[in-house]
């Protein structure tokens, strides 16, 4: 493992996911379904259903873990929040957006959905050659989004990959909810990561991209299958496999696939609180693959932690090239007394009814983009021995988020850059992972992907709280899986989370 340097330092019941929607009648003594249950009987409702298969919460919520915050004065910080914050178990009801819990339930509750057309999807009649490619091309997304689900939540309740280990995972669930209580058993992180690649790979065999129409980029798109597939396999330290679906979706040119933050378009944008958010997160950004609707609070600068000031500005200071700015660092909004949030996210909000002043705030989250996809093919080139191809996609990156003169990087310029010019127990390999892995928490900060780094890598974390004592959280800290929610372990009978 290479050395990662330090630069800073109401329910009873247990369900896995609501059962909505039955195929079928409801039982014997009844001739029609008493309720508002879908049958799904063609392909319309079968797609129309799929919808509900992408999860409305947020994975951003692991940022208040990691070492990009600090304790933020100013805010309103929910008893939730703080307990994340301080990497203790957390008590939400699965309604508190921004929660462990809310994440599994709202999860299994998407798995449940693509479940339910994978149980009817083969008796769907389908005449035509063209309604048998559309049968298919449904059949691809729900393995997809079955296989995200699923992958989503053994990354977040169990320990990294891998290979030889028999950690717990998470139940894999394969078959739709047809009783009130269903026991389940939590799988090895090495068995799910098993039925996650076969979903996955069925679901880019099926994907069909004539089919979504202009949503297109709020589906598994076959652009966001394969970046699904590189992080899976990055994950999965398969290197060989992620250099091989990032390959196919980047080419040898990857620039396309990398918004251009120095171009006179986001320039001008960075005028407009609106414009801007609205800009990063467009569908028609080459770069963004998938977006997902995400009920959360992560996109308010009055609410929970953010990253301090003085960190914030250190952060984006600390490049390579001398003469330039990573335009990354702007714009972004004060929160609190002592944070500064980046402007990524448009504040969004569902009114509950018409004329109602409740209801839910929630943001448009990028889930892939072409820009983790170039960074896990330097990572994986890197691992590989391939250096040259690894600084050659950086170098693509650099051009997009640094202006001024010389943004030329060389492993001689990373080595001065990192105090190793004349230090040979750290090797060009130890210097560009820790580059790629910094790149990473400047791109991603805020959107919930520095937490899963933390844990592949077992980097510490501490955190300083309001009374000035500090807490911290080992590289190899149990804390980091997550415990699964209360009701699974008391009602559902699963095994918890060591502690």
């Amino acid at each position: 493992m290479t050395r990662i340097l330090t630069y800073y330092q109401n329910a009873k019941k247990f369900a896995l996911a609501a059962l909505l929607l039955v195929v079928g009648s409801c039982n014997d003594f009844l001739d029609e379904v008493p309720d508002n249950r879908v049958a799904l009987n063609d392909l319309d409702k079968a797609a129309q259903l799929l919808t509900n298969a992408y999860s409305t919460a947020s994975p951003a919520f692991t940022d208040w873990m990691s070492d990009n915050v600090s304790w933020t004065r100013g805010t309103t910080i929910r008893p939730g929040q703080e307990l994340l914050y301080k990497w203790e178990d957390d008590l939400s009801d699965p309604t508190e957006p921004d929660s462990p819990t809310s994440f599994w339930f709202q999860t299994y509750d998407a798995i449940a959905h693509a479940n339910e057309v994978l149980a009817v999807i083969n008796d769907l009649p389908a005449s035509t050659d063209e309604e048998i490619k559309r049968k298919r091309a449904i059949e691809g997304e729900a393995l997809l989004t079955r296989a995200y689900g699923h992958f989503m939540l053994v990354n977040l309740f169990a320990e990294h990959f891998q290979f030889q280990g028999s950690s717990l995972g998470i139940p894999y669930v394969s078959e739709p909810e047809t009783e009130f209580l269903v026991s389940y058993e939590r799988a090895s992180v090495k068995r799910v990561y098993d039925k996650v690649e076969d979903d996955l790979l069925d679901g880019l065999k099926l994907i069909n991209d004539s089919f979504f129409a202009n949503s297109g980029k709020y589906h598994f798109n076959k652009n966001a299958a394969l970046a699904f597939a590189s992080r899976f396999y990055l994950f999965k330290n398969d290197f060989t496999r992620c250099l091989q679906y990032s390959n196919e979706l980047l080419g040898a040119d990857p620039s396309a696939f990398v918004r251009d933050m120095t171009s006179e378009e986001f320039q001008l944008a960075k005028s407009s609180i609106s414009a801007y958010p609205q800009l990063y997160s467009s569908p028609d950004l080459q770069s963004n693959l998938m977006l997902m609707r995400k009920i959360s609070l992560i996109q308010r600068p009055d609410f929970a932690f953010g990253p301090s000031t003085s960190f914030y500005g250190s952060l984006f200071a600390t490049r390579p090239f001398a003469s330039s700015t990573d335009e990354r660092e702007n714009p972004a909004l004060v929160k609190g007394d002592n944070a500064t949030f980046p402007l990524r996210y448009e504040g969004l909000f569902e009114r509950s009814s018409i004329n109602s002043n409740s209801g839910l705030p929630y943001h448009i989250a990028i889930a892939f983009r072409g820009e983790e996809v170039l960074l896990n093919r330097a990572e994986a080139n890197t691992y590989l021995g391939d250096t040259g191809l690894a600084i050659a996609d950086l170098q693509v990156l650099s051009e997009r988020r640094y202006s001024g003169s010389d943004i030329n990087l060389t492993m001689e310029l990373l080595r001065q850059f990192f105090g190793a010019e004349n230090d040979p127990s750290f090797s060009d390999q130890d210097i560009l992972l820790n580059y790629i892995i910094l790149e990473r928490r400047k791109e991603f900060i805020g959107q919930g992907m520095r937490w899963f780094d933390l844990k592949r890598y077992g980097v510490p974390v501490v955190h300083d709280l309001l009374d000035g004592s500090t807490i911290s959280l080992d590289g190899d800290d149990e804390r980091k899986a997550l415990q699964i929610p209360q009701s699974a372990i008391d009602v559902g009978g699963l095994e918890p989370n060591p502690r």
